[in-house]
């Protein structure tokens, strides 16, 4: 027997669904009509989008380049050939501005967004205790991302240098507190900015908070590691005061957090997915220490892959995660709203975020076409730009971009549903994934790549 209809009229689209959920109901349908209530996001454009997103977006993605052209060259440096665990802390250190920054740059503009940041002394508030977070977090994800690449070294050497091991714990406290705090200033600052100019700064502040980010941390993370290695034998007793400095000064943050208001409570809900991300971006940096010597080139791609992918992602996650603050009770989405959409919904839905997903996926091939060039016009990276490479490369990181928007959905609507703030918990996991996505895809490329016989002295040096 067919079911009685009823129509349903939303912003101009029209559609019909069937009262019997079990029966005809199609759950992406009734999504889509849920998604297209933000209140926040359903004046803007593809064009609005696109602009806002695209500039912040090429500067971020130069930023990567640069860590990219970095890191292809201090990975020949002495310290980085002796330790060769410090290439273990890559992806967790620069990672960093997933799990801190851009989560930093989501709670802030959701924040100025609701109109929580509109006088001076709000913002003084939240940016200080914002920072003062950070830096609890940053020592925190420091110190286990060096215990993390101290146990993989021991176990690959089947030995532990005491002397090794003092500097990658001493190197990554200090890349992780110092790059937080410099990159948490200009996030503040970027947002506060947009808010006077009237821009949305869920679609500046993440890419701008991840413009300086990976090339801050890599260059960090050279320069002190490299005058520790030189301090080996000579003043032994530098790295360990490093650290016995970062466990004092540790409490304080600590206790200036936990008076402000705006971080008491991620002080002691926040660190799971720090701490997970961390741990799952570690995963991705053992794959690049194992490929790095098997093949050179791909040290100069990293940054970007996994730098591009979790930028995009970094923006939906915050324009979503604003839209349900602003639209919805924390633990409801509505009676009809579902959680898990289906892939042809999520990006060819009439929703804005939907709309979004789209301008985001057609940003990745002129962005990466765009990067890779620039490396190969300045002659980094040990890797010819066959069109073979192209190929493989662009379809790797538009299929690691397309799973993180789809689960960027997913997961931050599962996190309201269960009273999970998105704004704290859901980027430093998406980034991770990205960071872990990025290292297994750019090894696939490159291992496949040798399969079929690009074996010059570019690929597997």
């Amino acid at each position: 027997m067919s079911q009685p209809e009823e129509t349903v009229v939303e912003e101009d689209v029209e559609l019909t669904l069937v009262e019997d959920p079990e029966n005809g109901v199609l759950p992406d349908v009734v999504a889509e009509t849920k998604m297209l209530e933000s209140s926040v996001d359903s004046k803007e454009t593809y064009w609005s989008i696109a602009i806002q997103v695209f500039i912040p977006f090429l500067i971020a993605g130069f930023g990567m380049v640069g860590a990219g052209l970095v890191l292809d060259i201090v990975q020949h440096w002495e310290v980085f050939e002796e330790i060769t665990e410090i290439v273990i802390l890559v992806p967790a250190l620069l990672g960093l501005k997933g799990n801190l920054e851009m989560t930093l740059a989501s709670r802030l503009s959701t924040q100025a967004n609701l109109g929580n940041m509109d006088t001076p002394k709000e913002q003084w508030s939240m940016i200080v205790g914002n920072l003062t977070l950070i830096q609890c977090q940053a020592i925190v994800v420091g110190f286990l991302g060096s215990i993390v690449a101290i146990v993989m070294g021991g176990i690959k050497s089947n030995s532990l240098e005491l002397d090794h091991a003092f500097l990658l714990c001493a190197s990554s406290l200090v890349t992780a507190s110092l790059a937080s705090f410099v990159l948490g200033l200009i996030t503040a600052a970027v947002i506060v900015f947009s808010r006077h100019c009237n821009i949305n700064p869920d679609n500046v502040a993440t890419p701008i908070a991840a413009s300086l980010g990976d090339i801050t941390s890599l260059a960090l993370l050279s320069w002190i590691s490299t005058v520790l290695y030189d301090a080996i034998g000579k003043q032994d007793w530098l790295a360990p005061l490093i650290i016995s400095g970062y466990i004092l000064v540790t409490p304080l943050w600590v206790w200036i957090a936990k008076k402000n208001k705006h971080t008491r409570e991620v002080l002691y809900s926040g660190w799971t997915p720090v701490v997970a991300a961390m741990l799952i971006s570690s995963m991705g940096g053992i794959i690049l220490d194992f490929m790095v010597a098997r093949f050179e080139g791909i040290a100069v791609f990293q940054p970007v892959i996994n730098g591009v992918g979790g930028n995009l992602v970094a923006v939906q996650a915050s324009r979503i995660s604003t839209a349900l603050h602003c639209d919805s009770e924390f633990g409801s989405l509505g009676e009809d709203a579902v959680i898990c959409i289906t892939p042809w919904t999520g990006f060819f839905g009439k929703s804005v975020h939907s709309r979004t997903t789209r301008v985001l996926m057609i940003m990745v091939i002129p962005g990466q076409l765009i990067f890779i060039y620039t490396i190969n016009y300045m002659q980094a990276g040990h890797t010819s730009l066959t069109p073979l490479f192209v190929f493989v490369y662009l379809l790797a990181a538009v299929l690691q971009v397309a799973i993180l928007l789809y689960s960027a959905y997913i997961m931050i609507h599962w996190m309201w549903k269960k009273k999970i703030d998105p704004d704290n918990s859901a980027i430093p996991y998406l980034t991770a994934m990205g960071d872990l996505l990025g290292s297994s895809l750019l090894a696939i490329v490159f291992q496949f790549l040798y399969l079929v016989g690009d074996k010059d002295a570019d690929i597997g040096d």
